[in-house]
């Protein structure tokens, strides 16, 4: 998150907002539409991962129908997952911004108010998600935002693409005999099997350094989620 917050906290020696009932009233009907937004954006999520799911089954189909039919959907296919990656990975900055602030709201107030021990007090979290509203941005960048959606669904959907492609050069039309049958078998129109196994390699080698890499960055900024840094 933003430093921004840091121009709109309350003055030295301030003790803030005291939690009366309109202020708990507001702040009730303020939570339920940051969730309601974060439910929404959650759907399309789930919408670009279906659309992945349902074109790569369209390939599958498609490809393993008949043993002389072309390998070549489950490498277009490829082309569509990552467009809906990136689609999806532009979901999930907005929906990562409603559901950071549905959170700070649970941990800084609901939890007070529910143990017996304690309960809400007006303090830094306040000025934290006022900044927020007040000059509201991206929480995550769009490169971690795609190392997410690969780490949580995507891994699993071009991984069973790539077993896919490989296996229907190997079984089809009929077992492998020998390496330079399998490049024969990957050449695509002028493009030789050679260089596409390279492309190959080079596609499912970055997303995995994209996933690898964005994940330290999470450890890095996550490690401790103690403190008014934690929010997003």
């Amino acid at each position: 998150m933003s430093e921004n917050w840091k121009n709109w906290q309350s003055p030295p020696g301030g003790t803030g907002k005291e939690f009366d009932n309109a202020a708990i009233g507001a702040l009730a009907h303020l939570y339920r539409g940051e969730v309601y937004r974060s439910t929404i954006w959650r759907t399309r999520l789930d919408t670009t991962t279906n659309w992945a799911v349902v074109t790569l089954g369209i390939a599958l189909s498609i490809t393993f129908s008949d043993p002389a039919a072309s390998p070549l959907p489950l490498l277009l296919v490829g082309i569509l997952i990552t467009m809906f990656l990136i689609l999806e990975s532009r979901r999930y900055r907005y929906f990562n911004v409603w559901r950071a602030r549905a959170r700070w709201i649970e941990t800084n107030f609901y939890a007070p108010l529910l143990l017996r021990s304690c309960k809400p007090e007006p303090g830094e979290w306040q000025d934290v998600l006022a900044g927020d509203y007040l000059t509201p941005e991206y929480h995550i960048g769009f490169w971690r935002a795609m190392g997410r959606r690969l780490r949580r669904n995507y891994i699993w959907i071009l991984g069973f693409q790539a077993v896919a492609y490989y296996g229907k050069i190997i079984v089809h039309p009929v077992p492998l005999q020998n390496l330079d049958e399998l490049f024969a078998r990957m050449a695509v129109g002028p493009i030789p099997g050679a260089l596409m196994f390279l492309i190959g390699l080079f596609f499912h080698g970055c997303w995995i350094s994209l996933a690898l890499v964005t994940y330290a960055q999470d450890k890095k900024k996550h490690k401790s989620r103690e403190g008014v840094s934690g929010m997003g």
